[in-house]
């Protein structure tokens, strides 16, 4: 049953391509098209849209405004949100409105969206940046009906470059290159990592050959907007850095560790070999002085009994037996006593040997065991949407992480567990190496319809907790490896942790 699974699960992952990683259109799929539809008497009188983008799973930021209308018409103007994916558009409700900073939140009353995170780092002048929304000249080039305006449809994207922040009527403006129209209105203006860099909001005009500039409200405005609304978002300051990048660091990095690693390790083997110098030197002198003592014994007791002896000749000439069976007796007992410690005297060698067994020998690699604290490294991680707090785990016996999530042997000698979420747009690789020093969680912000197939791969095993049964553990081997052969070549985000030992820590896995 289990080989069967395996190549089913193996036939499905073939029929999955993989794809690279996008970060701008993973954060397409956050980008949404914010509606407002003014109705009188039952029929509507007017019609609205712009562009908005999802920093939590059921709220949207766009422009003031873009709903300004149902803020002021609230009985009379009804709002709706068409994600980027998906069959349906949902209805919207307004939260807060901050018209100084010409920002919004509107919340969706169904459904669940892929939420972006704001970049909060320094973004400096010339850098790369990209406009995601819906601009109405391509509405108005490409739709056919008002139905086309609700219909989920990719946003446009537009590349251009960071000029300067300038400060308009005291709110902080991003001012760039990338062209936007009506429509753009509330839409993000995001880095090459695809997080948030502004809210793009008005255009120059261009008159008179003028070249056309773009304002987007600063990530700053946005983040105290947000805080006034009591609304929680992820945020990211790490620079933005391809993965080739990111993975050039990594290398420099373990090469870095590499080279302490065999220094210490250097030094550490010098003080072994200078230890067992000098145990094998204390050894041979304490053989040497044993075998002396003992050969020194046996010369003095050969010597009394040489004298005992002679005395016993002695009494014998004297015609006194009696004195000459006891000294002529004792003679010879020492005689071989002493035969027989010369005999028996210690090898000068033998205690070095004894010395050189006592060492003990290098434990062969073991499985990482027990509760582990582990701390990002930013030197060899790339750091897209996610918080980078200190991640505790507990590691059980046969690859139990956190007492109820089943890992498995992968590649690299590494133990991994691919999740596949219900909601969220994420497929999370993590995985930790045999010693239980590196923890790895791999992240890839996928399309719907390949988070479909990840997920309908994944109900093929329903393994809810650890197990030491060879089937079910083969058969989840089978299912990672589906999975994961259908994943894009690289992943959009690699958070890398250094473990070390910790002890009363609540464990907690990123997925579970």
């Amino acid at each position: 049953m289990t080989r069967l699974l395996t190549l089913l699960l193996a036939l499905f992952a073939l029929t999955l391509p993989a794809r690279a990683a996008d970060d701008i259109s993973a954060a397409s799929r956050s980008v949404v098209r914010v509606v407002t539809v003014a109705m009188m008497d039952g029929e509507v009188v007017g019609f609205g849209h712009g562009s908005g983008i999802a920093i939590s799973p059921t709220r949207i930021v766009t422009n003031a405004h873009v709903v300004e209308s149902a803020a002021r018409y609230p009985g009379n103007v009804a709002l709706g949100v068409v994600p980027s994916e998906g069959q349906k558009s949902y209805a919207g409700k307004l939260i807060a409105i901050d018209t100084a900073r010409d920002l919004a939140l509107v919340e969706i009353t169904e459904g669940r969206l892929p939420a972006a995170a704001i970049y909060t780092g320094p973004l400096e002048s010339g850098a790369d940046v990209v406009a995601l929304g819906y601009p109405g000249n391509v509405d108005l080039a490409t739709a056919r009906s008002a139905n086309d305006y609700i219909t989920p449809r990719t946003p446009t994207r537009s590349e251009g470059n960071m000029s300067n922040i300038q400060t308009v009527d005291g709110v902080a403006m991003l001012i760039h290159t990338a062209k936007i129209s009506r429509g753009n209105s509330g839409g993000p203006l995001v880095d090459q990592c695809g997080r948030i860099a502004g809210i793009n909001t008005a255009i120059t005009r261009a008159d008179d050959g003028d070249s056309p500039f773009a304002f987007a409200i600063a990530g700053r405005e946005l983040m105290r907007f947000l805080a006034d609304a009591d609304q929680q978002y992820t945020s990211v300051g790490t620079p933005c850095l391809s993965m080739a990048e990111a993975d050039a660091r990594s290398r420099a990095a373990i090469d870095a560790e590499a080279r302490a690693d065999a220094e210490a390790n250097a030094a550490k083997n010098a003080a072994a070999k200078l230890d067992r110098e000098l145990r094998e030197a204390r050894a041979e002198d304490e053989a040497l002085a044993a075998r002396e003592n003992r050969i020194a014994l046996a010369g003095v007791l050969f010597v009394i009994g040489a004298l005992a002896a002679g005395a016993g000749l002695m009494f014998y000439g004297q015609k006194n037996m009696r004195k000459a069976k006891i000294a002529g007796g004792t003679g010879v007992a020492l005689i071989l006593v002493a035969a027989v410690l010369f005999a028996t005297r210690p090898d000068a060698h033998a205690e070095i040997a004894e010395e050189a067994a006592k060492t003990p020998a290098a434990d062969a690699p073991k499985l990482a065991q027990g509760s582990l604290l582990c701390t990002i490294r930013p030197d060899r991680s790339r750091i897209t949407v996610s918080a980078t707090t200190d991640v505790p785990i507990s590691i059980g016996k046969g690859g139990c992480v956190n007492g109820r999530t089943q890992y498995t042997r992968g590649p690299d000698d590494r133990w991994q567990r691919i999740l596949v979420p219900n909601e969220e747009a994420t497929v999370t690789v993590a995985s930790i190496d045999s010693a239980g020093r590196d923890y790895r969680v791999e992240r890839y912000l996928l399309d719907a319809e390949t988070m479909a197939k990840a997920r309908e791969t994944r109900a093929a095993v329903t393994l809810k907790s650890c197990t030491a049964d060879p089937d079910e553990l083969a058969g989840l081997a089978a299912q990672q490896d589906a999975i994961r052969s259908a994943l894009p070549g690289t992943p959009n985000e690699r958070l890398v942790y250094r473990c070390q030992p910790a002890t009363g820590a609540a464990a907690t896995s990123p997925g579970d």
